[in-house]
This record gives C-alpha cells, structure tokens and sequence, in this order.
C-alpha cells in the first residue's frame, strides 16, 4: 500500500505470504491481511483518514471487507479505480520497480528466496519516499503540494 499526504513523506506499508503448497495453506493474503494492515497504516499515520484508492481486487471488495470499512467509515473510505486501470494504480509501479531490480537476475533455489528478497526489495523502497512519490507521478494522479 502507498500513503501520500500533502506536505508528509510518502510511505510504502506491505504485507507478504508464501504459498508452500501445503494442504488448507493459503495461496494469497486474505481479507483479513488487508484489513490488519489498514489498520496497522491508520495507526502508523497517527490515526489519521485513510482515503483507499482501490482497484477491484476481489478481497477489496469481499462482503466481510466492505462489512469492515463500513464500520470504520469515520477513519477510512474508497474510492474504486476501473475495472482493470493497471495505468492509474501507484502500487503497480512497486512491483514493476521490483521486477526491474531485485528481481531482475535472481536465480532462486527456492521460493523462500523469492520471498526474502522481494521483502527486502520493499524495505529499501520504504527508505526512499522520492520513489514512491514517482509512482504517483507515474500514473498522471498527482495532489497538489505533494
């Protein structure tokens, strides 16, 4: 998740899994994971409004998350982009910057590899806000004063 705010850093919150392949393992985060880490980004920002800027992946848009930010909504609303607006989505340009550098000639011997290299991959980009705030300026989205 990228958080912009008009005179702040930008920031970079993330969450990660790996899918082991093991029986009632879960392939993917969950609705649960984006809400915790909502709310690890609402705490972390000083309690501040989170307005999402969401594509319509289908656990931003699952009944128990929409249940959630429902009852949340004095903190966090949504805004959904397009169906499918790859080119307007800031955090695509994470993953494209991943792909590019850290992951560009890595030859893993596993899949934990995968997992602690993309990891720290996305700790250094937290510790270059100018990045982030390309991302933004990537998509042709931009706030004043940013």
């Amino acid at each position: 998740m990228v958080c912009y705010k008009p005179g702040r850093r930008a920031r970079l919150f993330y969450r990660t899994r790996v899918h082991h392949g093991r029986p009632g393992e879960r392939k993917g985060l969950g609705w649960a994971d984006c809400r915790d880490l909502l709310a690890a980004a609402h705490a972390q920002l000083d309690g501040g409004r989170l307005v999402l800027v969401w594509d319509r992946l289908n656990i931003h848009v699952q009944a128990e998350m929409i249940g959630f930010l429902a009852a949340h909504a004095d903190w966090v609303s949504v805004v959904l982009l397009p169906t499918y607006a790859p080119e307007i989505n800031p955090v695509e340009g994470v993953w494209s910057h991943l792909k590019r550098t850290v992951l560009a000639n890595l030859a893993a011997r596993d899949i934990d590899q995968v997992h602690r290299t993309v990891k720290q991959g996305l700790k250094r980009m937290q510790y270059r806000p100018g990045l982030i705030v390309g991302f933004l300026a990537g998509t042709g989205l931009a706030w004043e004063g940013l």
